[in-house]
C-alpha cells in the first residue's frame, strides 16, 4: 500500500521539482502572477467544477460540515498555543497563526485521488463548506491586528474567490442543477491546468532551506497541521468506529499542509509576509514525510 500511494504522488513530486528547476527562467513578478492566476481563476473553476459534477446529498453536508469546521476550530485553539513564542505584534502574529488551520487545496486533490477509498467528491464537498469557515477565522484575526472594521473584514471574506466557487459549487451539486455542456467545457479546460500550474509553482517559490529556521514558534504550528489534528482525527476515528469513504477525506484534510497562499493574505493586511512564508516550506517540506504515513492509515481506517 506504501509503495502505490508513493507512486500516486510520484507525477506531483516530479512536477515541484521541475518547479524548482525553472526557479530562476522566469522573474519573482511571473511566478507571483501565475500565484494570482491560480487563485483567481484556475482554482475557482477546479473548485467549481469538481462539486458541481454530481449531485450532493443534503446528508453529506450535514455530516462533512461539522467535522470539517471541527477540524478548523481546533487547529485555531492549538495553533494559539504558539502566541508566547511569536511576534509581539498581534498582525504578525495573525499571519502565522491562520497556517494553523489553513490547508494546501491543491495538495489535497492530488493527495484524494491517489487514494483508493477515497472520494473526490466528498472532498470537493468538504473543502466548499471548509474555506469560507477558515478564511473567516483568517481575515477575522488579520483584520483584528489591523484594525479593519467589521464591514470591510466582511467584505474581504465574502469576495474570496475560493469562497464563491465552493459555494456556488456546492448549490449547483445540491440543487442538482446540469449546467450546459457549451458553458461547463472552458470551466473545465481552466480546471485541468490548476494542479500542474501550482505544483510547478510550488517548486519555484519553496525555501528548500527553510528547515534551518524551525524553532519552538513554528514547531508548534507545523505539528498542529501535520501531527497533531490528524492524529485527534484518527483517535475519534477508532473510538467511533468510523468508517467509510468520509474518513480518509477528514483525515487527509486534517494532514494536509497549510495553504501555499496563506503569505499572500497576510501581505494583504501589512502583516510580516516572510513568516507565514517560512512556515509554508517548512510544512510543505516535512509534509513528504508525513502524508505517506497517514494515507496508509486513511486506508487502513476506510476498510475496517
Amino acid at each position: 500500500m506504501f509503495t502505490t500511494i508513493l507512486t500516486g504522488l510520484l507525477p506531483s513530486i516530479l512536477l515541484v521539482c521541475l518547479g524548482g528547476l525553472l526557479r530562476k527562467r522566469l522573474s519573482e513578478t511571473a511566478w507571483t502572477g501565475l500565484d494570482r492566476l491560480n487563485f483567481e481563476i484556475l482554482f475557482p473553476a477546479l473548485i467549481f467544477t469538481t462539486a458541481a459534477a454530481r449531485p450532493i446529498p443534503l446528508e453529506s453536508l450535514v455530516l462533512i460540515g461539522p467535522l470539517v469546521w471541527a477540524v478548523l476550530g481546533l487547529g485555531l485553539c492549538l495553533g494559539w498555543l504558539a502566541r508566547p513564542f511569536g511576534p509581539k505584534r498581534f498582525l504578525d502574529f495573525a499571519g502565522a497563526w491562520q497556517t494553523a488551520w489553513r490547508f494546501n487545496t491543491a495538495l489535497g486533490f492530488v493527495v484524494i485521488q491517489a487514494l483508493p477509498s477515497a472520494d473526490l467528491a466528498f472532498y470537493s464537498v468538504a473543502i466548499g463548506l471548509a474555506i469560507p469557515m477558515a478564511n473567516v477565522f483568517a481575515v477575522t484575526a488579520l483584520s483584528r491586528g489591523e484594525g479593519l472594521s467589521l464591514s470591510v473584514a466582511i467584505r474581504k471574506v465574502m469576495l474570496n474567490p475560493f469562497l464563491l466557487a465552493s459555494l456556488a459549487g456546492v448549490a449547483v451539486g445540491v440543487s442538482r442543477i446540469e449546467i450546459p455542456a457549451p458553458l461547463l467545457a472552458p470551466l473545465t479546460l481552466l480546471a485541468q491546468a490548476a494542479i500542474p500550474v501550482a505544483l510547478i509553482s510550488i517548486g519555484a517559490t519553496l525555501n528548500w532551506r527553510a528547515l534551518a529556521k524551525l524553532d519552538r514558534f513554528s514547531g508548534i504550528l507545523v505539528g498542529t497541521k501535520l501531527v497533531a489534528l490528524p492524529t485527534v482525527v484518527c483517535g475519534v476515528a477508532l473510538l467511533t468506529g468510523a468508517s467509510g469513504p468520509a474518513v480518509p477525506v477528514i483525515l487527509i484534510f486534517a494532514a494536509l499542509p497549510t495553504a501555499s497562499a496563506a503569505h499572500v493574505l497576510a501581505a494583504g493586511f501589512g502583516a510580516d509576509r516572510q513568516l507565514p512564508a517560512t512556515l509554508i516550506a517548512q510544512g510543505t517540506i516535512l509534509s513528504a514525510l508525513t502524508l505517506p504515513i497517514w494515507m496508509t492509515i486513511a486506508e487502513a481506517l476506510a476498510g475496517q
